[in-house]
């Protein structure tokens, strides 16, 4: 019998956190008059504890305990050979890839999730609020929050709240509270519906109601959770990375390629994080972040200055954007829907250590029924897109007759999102791919804002 699954001894999970900052030059989030950031301006947000993660340069950073106990629930994650898809792509290529679909919630997302509900427990804090693309991360959320025993609230964009049903289900199961966005629950949601009534809803809108709810708790007990984009999730998510070095090297293989689905870079920071470090040091590696063509932000947007939400709570972060007013089309991978990109995987593709592609919706859903036929998982639409890459990638390895070693992270299953693939099986997925008019048209909100600069780490 093939040894499909490699696994690590509990002993053998990592126990630190791979800090990237500690090896790439990156530009400063900006305050309201333009200047650096300061830690104090993010209290009212967020715990000073993970303030402290946020701006560390620290190479290393312990795992806790107590977040150690929780993540031991499903970690470590299995790194499975893919024999079956390889057999179907009639490619020379070994593949790899780390099933973070095994996790209670069905994805990568409590990674990040379990240390924030902690270091927010450990700073009193009684009730943390959120947004939600695809219903994942407000999953995963709840999750964490009923194993600390805080309250969760859940803003979930609208389109994605009435495509997925049943993840307010599960959210509910965990005590978590989720209401779709735009919302009347806040200023910022009643607004955009005044104008738009019909809007699907973005996570830029998301953000702004779950930071202005954290904000109004005039008791101070209610804090604000993020759960892609930003430093210190980026950094809780490279287990997954630093994981699948050690399982690797159990079987002597590194990889040629590396491919993550990025919407807001939180799945494919944790796989590649850990070796974009070999790469910056010399090792011969290609990374591949892939988006939606739906909603192009690291493929065909500026790197620029812009904010992370739409009613321009967030600082000024340096990023790849679309423009914080970009309302993304309905496509179905939701979790993927955003108009930036974090400012350390933005970084990393102006340097040129990481190359942006994107698919079409049909031709992930294609890549994504291939790999259920063939290795039994479904995948959630976003890591369809990694697929439809991996699959390229597999071809371009027998048209060049190499043996490329090729890793991807299948970040979550898709048994919620069978709407979806009902749809692709009806033929009713089409493919969207923007004009530049309609690009043009939104990044106009970012045209007065500074420009970072184009910092080079090596």
């Amino acid at each position: 019998m093939r040894n499909r699954q490699i696994f690590l001894k509990p002993e053998e999970i990592p126990r630190q956190w791979y800090n990237i900052l500690a090896d790439i030059k990156i530009n400063p989030p900006l305050g309201p008059d333009g200047n650096p950031l300061s830690p104090d301006q993010l209290a009212p947000v967020f715990p000073m504890n993970l303030i402290e993660q946020e701006v560390s340069t620290k190479r290393w950073i312990d795992i806790p305990d107590e977040v150690m106990d929780v993540l031991s629930i499903w970690h470590p994650t299995p790194l499975v050979r893919a024999y079956n898809l390889e057999k179907a792509l009639d490619t020379p290529a070994r593949i790899y890839f780390k099933n973070e679909s095994v996790s209670p919630p069905g994805s990568h997302k409590p990674n990040t999730a379990v240390p924030q509900a902690y270091y927010n427990k450990e700073f009193g804090i009684k009730k943390m609020t959120t947004e939600t693309g695809a219903g994942q991360w407000g999953s995963a959320l709840s999750f964490a929050c009923c194993q600390y025993g805080l309250e969760c609230k859940v803003f979930m964009v609208r389109i994605s709240f009435d495509q997925k049903p049943y993840r307010k289900t599960m959210m509910a199961a965990w005590g978590g509270n989720c209401v779709p966005s735009p919302s009347m629950d806040t200023k910022a949601g009643r607004e955009v519906l005044e104008l738009t009534p019909d809007t699907p809803g973005t996570l830029g809108i998301a953000i702004s109601e779950a930071i202005e709810a954290a904000v109004a708790d005039e008791s101070g007990q209610t804090r604000y959770s993020l759960g892609s984009v930003l430093n210190h999730v980026m950094l809780h998510q490279t287990i997954i990375g630093l994981e699948a070095k050690r399982q690797l090297e159990k079987v002597s293989e590194y990889p040629d390629v590396i491919i993550g689905c990025a919407g807001g870079g939180s799945n494919f920071a944790g796989l590649a994080f850990p070796f974009a470090y070999d790469k910056i040091h010399g090792k011969n590696v290609d990374i591949y972040p892939v988006e939606p063509a739906g909603c192009p932000t690291l493929t065909q947007a500026p790197f620029v200055y812009d904010h992370g939400d739409t009613a321009k709570y967030t600082p000024l972060l340096p990023m790849y954007s679309l423009g914080h007013t970009f309302v993304p089309p309905p496509v179905h991978s939701g979790g993927l829907r955003y108009h930036g990109m974090a400012p350390t995987v933005s970084q990393l593709v102006d340097e040129g250590i990481f190359e942006a592609r994107s698919v079409t919706q049909s031709k992930s859903y294609a890549a994504g029924v291939l790999a259920a036929r063939t290795e039994g998982v479904i995948p959630a639409p976003e890591s369809c897109h990694a697929l439809a890459l991996v699959a390229e990638e597999a071809q371009k390895a027998k048209e060049e007759g190499k043996e490329k070693v090729i890793l991807f992270n299948w970040s979550g299953h898709g048994l919620l999102d069978l709407g979806a693939y009902e749809a692709y099986f009806s033929g009713n997925i089409k493919d969207i791919e923007l004009s530049q008019k309609d690009l043009h048209g939104s990044e106009k909100v970012y045209e007065d804002y500074p420009k970072p600069q184009h910092l080079k780490s090596v």
